[in-house]
């Protein structure tokens, strides 16, 4: 699958969530979309960047922007994680990385002086037509939610 580019329209894939669901990019057409892609649910950076989304929904909504969250933990770990912190939009499951590999965010990383793949913090904004209009690589949590927020009000 090619990777995507900004500007680009974004491949559909099916892919499960939570609440049940099996979504794909196009459920979303006519709006925006904010897909934010973090390591592992629990760990303490993916908690605050999810605590952040989740406490600011309210603004991305009034922009008619839908937020998603992306790992490769399953969707049993995505439930609980995202009942443990009230989070109010859905969490995927892409244990096969079709959606990671598609925006290319699996990368070498080092911990403990050990290397092993893995997703780095990464989200684009995708626009009501499914085409890629920004990206945040190696994203810090802290700021980055207002980052994403500022850009979604300088796009039409």
């Amino acid at each position: 699958m090619a990777k995507v580019n900004i500007g680009k329209k974004v491949t559909d894939i099916k892919l499960s969530a939570t609440g049940d669901q099996t979504l794909q990019l196009s459920d979303f057409k006519g709006k925006k979309i904010v897909l934010y892609f973090y390591p592992k649910d629990s760990t303490p950076g993916c908690t605050l960047e999810g605590q952040d989304f989740r406490d600011n929904k309210r603004k991305f909504s009034a922009r008619n922007t839908v937020i998603l969250g992306v790992s490769r933990d399953s969707v049993k770990s995505h439930e609980n994680f995202k009942n443990k912190q009230s989070f109010t939009f859905e969490l995927i499951s892409d244990p096969d990385e079709k959606l990671c590999k598609q925006f290319d965010v699996i990368k070498e990383k080092n911990m403990y002086g050990k290397k092993h793949m893995g997703i780095e913090r990464s989200t684009f904004l995708i626009d009501e037509d499914g085409i890629l209009i920004h990206e945040w690589r190696k994203v810090k949590v802290k700021g980055h939610v207002e980052e994403v927020l500022e850009e979604i009000k300088k796009s039409k």
